[in-house]
């Protein structure tokens, strides 16, 4: 008798391992530079709440976009803006309609010198810097926000010999960092913590001087049959998820 109620225990807790071996999942993720922090910790609570894991690549939005035309395996793709998603969509390589805004980004100018930059942003006007970091306007949509803000301000012709151009905001952030640059444009979400900058100076450009930064997720056709892919698309919508997202310093989608 002990030996059958033996084998059954031994068959039982085997079947429960391999449910949730067959369960789990993985999911190959293109995240934009500037989300690397949230997301970050987001993945964590997400393979806690779920089972399954995320592997996260981070990099340029238009390049992964250029990636994804040219055969990258990754499964979903949370861009900096809305632009990449729509057009993989009408390319047919992401999940028609998928595509879903998951947070709204917010534009810094900073430095890593404390009391270098003000709050209202005035050295742009005063000068006295040699450099200028933002990241390449053609590929990532916060350098495009930034020169929109230079425009608006009629300092972009003044000012544009003084870029140093980082492939995206997380080189960007780089150049200003390792002293390359005094000052630059960078995502909140890169210096931000408790609210506030956690070094150096920073002005927190008003939403209304820029065109939104709608940054958007879309489930790639790569990942439409991973239940991995689906199920963190419906976790960025979560409460825990958005708690994340707003604690570095981005809005809500409405």
């Amino acid at each position: 008798m002990l030996p059958t109620t033996f084998f059954r225990t031994i068959l039982t807790l085997a079947l429960l391992l391999f449910g949730q071996t067959g369960w789990a999942a993985t999911v190959l993720v293109a995240v934009a530079s500037n989300f690397s922090k949230p997301m970050t910790e987001i993945a964590a609570e997400f393979e806690k709440a779920t089972g399954h894991s995320a592997k996260l690549s981070f990099g340029s939005s238009g390049k992964f976009v250029s990636q994804l035309e040219n055969g990258a395996p990754f499964e979903v793709l949370l861009s900096a803006d809305k632009k990449g998603a729509q057009k993989l969509e009408q390319a047919g390589l992401a999940v028609s309609s998928s595509h879903f805004t998951y947070a709204l980004g917010t534009l810094v100018l900073w430095s890593a010198t404390p009391g270098y930059v003000d709050d209202q942003g005035k050295i742009l006007t005063s000068g006295g810097f040699k450099h200028l970091a933002l990241a390449d306007p053609k590929l990532a949509p916060y350098g495009a926000a930034a020169v929109e803000v230079l425009k608006g301000l009629n300092l972009q012709d003044k000012l544009s010999p003084l870029f140093v151009l980082g492939e995206n905001i997380a080189q960007t952030h780089q150049f200003i960092s390792t002293g390359n640059a005094e000052l630059g444009f960078v995502a909140l979400s890169q210096v931000i913590e408790n609210g506030h900058c956690a070094a150096g100076s920073c002005w927190i450009i008003p939403a209304d001087r820029h065109a939104p930064i709608r940054q958007d997720a879309v489930l790639l056709t790569r990942g439409a049959e991973n239940p991995a892919a689906r199920a963190l698309l419906d976790y960025l919508k979560s409460a825990p998820a958005l708690a994340i997202i707003e604690k570095y310093g981005y809005g809500l989608p409405k």
